[in-house]
């Protein structure tokens, strides 16, 4: 049986972007008590399409590949690209078992080593650039810090050397932007981008690092082609940054609006690898990604026909009283978050998980230490546009109260 609200006050689902990110949560929260399968109808901009917004749905939803399928594309646009793409198909496009095979290729180059001697270098670069906010006394946190940061870190792990990446951070901040507008084509950064990883990949074949792209190489094209490495690279910049910028930006604005916890994280500074779960669970920066279903699902009394687009909210049930209890939309840094859907989960886990929180933990540690009083202006802030990643693109920032 297939039932939904049709009252005129009954909740109903708007893709958000820009200034209407800044508080989806009311939305998410009448979904999730009145229509947590909710259908949204075809419009001038988008084919019709499931919304999921509780996490139990949605964490059984994305641990269920052969049901709810990531080949047709991860939005809810009925014309995105899925696998039709050869070679060069993103690892986020596919499923098992092509996704296990490539994923296990892949992880092989995120080691734990990797992570460990990254710290150091990530640690002066967020001191390098907090010390110049903190002497000014305020400023942009975002281009001052939070959106400089995780091109740093990816630009690591591709092995970009050090002499390259005031370009690289250039085409970064060009693609991102064109990515959250579904504009991906239109801009020139992708060329540059791809020409130039086109020979960091010849480059890597004789004078191979201890880098993403060099692993990759070393393999052989019997394993993966040269134009799946292009993909991959263009894969992790396009989402290593934005997500990572809404981490670090909506943690700046929780911690602003919720001083107690902040003070609980100064006594108490061991609080603080947990309090970044905490922080990854209520910003949720990508607030959900779509599937395909594959055959008829029934979710709660709800039948969703094979083929239809369901979007999985990762920010709606990151925030469901069900799983986190009656203070779930609260920041509580203390909270033992077992589990929550900000990486994904399952198959699709983010392989950038690790150094997310690294970076996260290292620049919290950072701003709470030098800058102890900081505020931002959460009403001034500005959101990016695009429909399924909520960040910062501007957050005045200031070293005190």
């Amino acid at each position: 049986m297939t039932a939904h609200p049709t009252a005129p006050d009954a909740p109903a689902f708007e893709l958000r972007s820009g200034g209407s990110w800044r508080d989806p949560f009311p939305m998410y929260r009448a979904l999730r008590d009145h229509d947590p399968v909710h259908r949204v109808e075809a419009n001038g901009q988008t084919g019709s399409f499931w919304f999921l917004s509780r996490f139990e749905d949605v964490f059984t939803a994305v641990r269920d590949t052969d049901t709810f399928s990531s080949a047709h594309g991860l939005t809810v646009d009925p014309d995105a690209p899925g696998t039709q793409m050869g070679d060069a198909t993103p690892i986020v496009f596919m499923d098992p078992p092509d996704h296990t095979t490539m994923r296990r290729l892949v992880s092989a180059g995120f080691t734990p080593r990797q992570v460990t001697e990254l710290e150091d270098e990530i640690r002066a670069f967020v001191v390098e650039h907090l010390e110049r906010l903190r002497m000014a006394g305020n400023g942009d946190i975002i281009s001052g810090l939070f959106k400089p940061l995780p091109s740093f870190v990816v630009a690591h792990y591709l092995g970009v050397p050090p002499e390259d990446r005031t370009r690289f951070d250039g085409w970064t901040e060009q693609i991102v932007a064109a990515a959250a507008q579904g504009n991906i084509g239109a801009t020139e950064g992708i060329a540059d981008l791809l020409a130039y990883f086109s020979e960091l990949i010849e480059r890597r074949r004789t004078d191979p690092g201890d880098d993403m792209v060099s692993h990759l190489v070393q393999l052989g094209e019997d394993d993966v082609s040269l134009l799946w490495v292009l993909g991959f690279a263009f894969t992790m910049v396009t989402g290593g940054n934005d997500t990572a910028t809404g981490l670090l930006g909506g943690s700046a604005v929780l911690l602003t609006e919720h001083r107690d916890e902040r003070r609980r994280l100064l006594e108490e500074p061991d609080l603080l690898p947990g309090a970044v779960e905490e922080l990854l669970r209520l910003t949720s920066p990508v607030q959900g990604l779509a599937r395909t279903a594959t055959r008829d699902i029934e979710v709660g009394d709800t039948t969703i026909p094979a083929g239809d687009k369901v979007l999985l909210g990762y920010g709606a049930a990151n925030r469901d009283e069900r799983e986190f209890g009656p203070d779930a939309e609260a920041l509580d840094v203390g909270r033992d978050v077992a589990r929550h859907l900000t990486f994904g989960y399952g198959a699709h886990h983010c392989l950038g998980a690790s150094a997310a929180r690294l970076q996260a933990r290292i620049a919290l540690e950072e701003l709470l230490t030098r800058c102890p009083d900081f505020t931002v202006d959460a009403a001034a802030g500005e959101y990016a546009t695009g429909n399924y990643v909520r960040r910062h693109v501007s957050l005045p920032f200031s070293t005190r109260s």
